[in-house]
């Protein structure tokens, strides 16, 4: 009897559980997935939502109706928050709160969102399509003839009288890697990471215990200005501290907020075409990026007066993103590291915002005349001990150097997107092995295909990995234009999640002829015809469908279609109607992940938008 295929997903954060998701809905044969996590509270949430993590005033930078996990669907998390949600241990004024899809909501309920999610998709699988649950931590992978094998440290609990922690091996058919974000050690900080004042991780469960046992008097230096040091000033100012609090950011970025009825939308500009001519040099390109984007914001500020001039940069760089590879095209490898590294932040800053709730209590500090928060624009050479427990941060700016004590330093310093520098067991074993290469042109990340699929050195695939979130930095970046924290967020995620749940099910239900077959029958015109368009048109919908009941319907009427179908690509002796499935699952994949509409307008176009109470059931 052949055995169950198995799929392992290394991290059970936002990336592996949008996946698991993906898998327990797509999989119409036997699967065991089997979603891996070092760390048991972070299981359906990551270090973004778990709960002990994020206070309740700790809200979503976006509006809420932009948090559903479904791209297709674009209501449910608002949808889940008012009428599903368990609200009994909810603090005010959450409890009886009304979400919109406009406001506002906490970061701890998308933990619980998610959870009651996977539990739905698990729930409606179909029969032998089961979801196992195991902690640990993924050290090393290895790929022997047709099967991957994982070494999984056991979780603390598990570990002998002497602390040493068991290993295990599991092997699987397909290894999918959703590490989530990498740690970046501060260099300036070195003398302190353990000291008493020095707040490292903000939104770890230790982090948020220090930041409220902070004294309401203190002096706080946070490092950062954008989003998470934001979440940090607003926690403090909340539970009325009215001590000085110190901002302080080498690019001097604030995030915009959005307008109150603020929805997502796309607008179309025409091609910057300056920027496709021959790069020359950093001042005459950044001199065209100017003159182009001025342009571009004129351009939406006058044929669209009804969009409010706080998302005007939004807009355009939504826009822009299409043309975006084509620029970086032109750009060299050495200089187009140094113009991320020096711009990421402002670039996310035009892409993205923060709603109302985070901002308003920030920003009336800084200009209420108290002085209770000032913003500072300089880079922090050095965090040192200083007397009485204090510590000295030590910030260049243009002028001069300036030296601020404190009684406490909040580290809001980034990621670590380099994965030559990442200290895991696992990344380190995966790079010493050439299963994965960094990201050769923006250092960022490593080296995808299409598929999602981690390329070697040589640019061979590894056809039983995957990799979703934010190791695939770099690739967003020169294929699909996604700058900035859009390079790894909820929208890309979602896709990514979409695109390779359905990539594994194909290769999983395939032998290798089989694909071989598929690659040499699928052509360029397969689209024109109406029958195979009837047929991907199902295909969406049974992708979307959330029960097992509508996805049951919506495959028998797939296979209908299938077999009446005389137009749709005709079988030779290599094929069967489950080569020409593919090939319609693969069309239905691209339409259901297009990112030059929003998901609302996205629904409309896949004819789907009549399904949005129904939920798709």
């Amino acid at each position: 009897m052949r055995r169950r295929p198995r799929v392992i997903i290394v991290g059970a954060g936002l990336a592996g559980t949008a996946t698991a998701i993906r898998l327990l809905q797509f999989a119409r044969e036997p699967l065991e997935i089997v979603l891996l996590e070092r760390r048991h509270d972070y299981r359906y949430a990551g270090v973004a939502y778990h709960r002990d993590g994020n206070p309740w005033d700790h809200v979503f930078n976006i509006q809420a109706g932009r948090m559903s996990a479904f791209r297709e669907d674009v209501n449910d998390f608002v949808r889940w928050a008012n009428h599903e949600a368990d609200r009994s241990g909810w603090s005010a004024p959450w409890s009886d709160f009304t979400f919109v899809e406009s406001g506002p909501a906490p970061r701890r309920i998308y933990h619980d969102y998610l959870t009651d999610r996977i539990a739905e998709a698990r729930l409606e699988a179909y029969p032998d399509v089961e979801l196992v649950e195991i902690d640990g931590e993924a050290v090393s992978l290895d790929i022997s003839g047709d099967h991957a094998e994982v070494s999984i440290r056991q979780s603390p609990s598990d570990g002998d009288a002497d602390g040493v922690m068991p290993t295990r091996t599991l092997t699987a058919d397909h290894v999918i890697l959703a590490t989530g974000m990498e740690l970046k050690e501060p260099a300036f900080a070195t003398e302190v990471l353990d000291h008493d004042a020095f707040i490292r991780h903000p939104y770890s469960t230790d982090g948020v215990r220090r930041l409220l046992a902070i004294p309401a008097g203190a002096s706080v230096v946070i490092v950062g200005t954008v989003l998470s040091a934001y979440d940090s000033v607003a926690l403090l100012l909340r539970q009325g501290h009215t001590g000085t609090v110190h901002l302080v950011s080498k690019s001097g970025t604030r995030p915009r907020t959005y307008p109150e009825h603020h929805e997502h939308g796309v607008v179309r500009l025409p091609a910057p075409t300056t920027l496709f001519e021959p790069y020359q040099d950093r001042t005459e390109f950044l001199a065209r990026v100017q003159a182009e984007w001025e342009a571009a914001c004129d351009a939406v500020t006058t044929e669209h007066p009804d969009i409010d001039r706080l998302i005007v940069t939004e807009r355009v760089a939504k826009a822009w993103e299409p043309y975006l590879p084509r620029v970086i095209e032109q750009i060299p490898t050495g200089e187009l590291r140094q113009l991320l590294q020096e711009f990421s932040t402002q670039i996310a800053s035009l892409r993205v915002g923060a709603v109302l709730y985070t901002t308003s209590i920030v920003e009336h500090a800084m200009e209420s005349g108290q002085g209770s928060v000032e913003f500072v624009v300089g880079r922090i050479d050095k965090v040192a001990p200083a007397t009485s427990g204090q510590l000295d941060v030590v910030v260049v700016t243009e002028d001069a150097t300036r030296v601020i004590r404190a009684d406490f330093v909040v580290c809001n310093f980034g990621r670590e997107f380099d994965y030559t520098h990442v200290d895991s067991p696992l990344w380190m074993d995966l790079l010493a092995k050439k299963l994965v290469t960094p990201h050769e042109r923006t250092g960022r990340g490593i080296e995808i295909s299409s598929s999602g699929t981690p390329l070697r050195p040589s640019g061979e695939p590894i056809e039983m990995l995957s990799a979703i979130g934010v190791m695939r930095e770099g690739d967003e970046i020169v294929r699909n234009g996604r700058t900035g924290a859009f390079a790894f967020n909820l929208a890309a995620i979602k896709n990514h999640s979409i695109v390779v749940a359905a990539h594994v099910v194909e290769r999983l239900e395939l032998d290798r002829d089989g694909r071989a077959a598929l690659h040499r029958s699928l052509t360029a015109d397969e689209a024109t015809h109406d029958e195979f368009e009837q047929a991907v048109a199902v295909e969406v919908k049974r992708l979307a469908a959330r029960s097992r009941a509508a996805r049951e319907r919506l495959d028998a009427q797939l296979v209908g279609l299938l077999r009446s179908g005389r137009r749709i690509p005709a079988a030779t002796a290599e094929q069967d109607s489950r080569l020409i499935r593919v090939a319609v699952n693969r069309a239905a994949v691209r339409r259901l992940t297009d990112i030059s509409v929003t998901p609302r307008q996205l629904r409309r176009q896949l004819g789907i938008a009549n399904d949005e109470e129904a939920g798709y059931s």
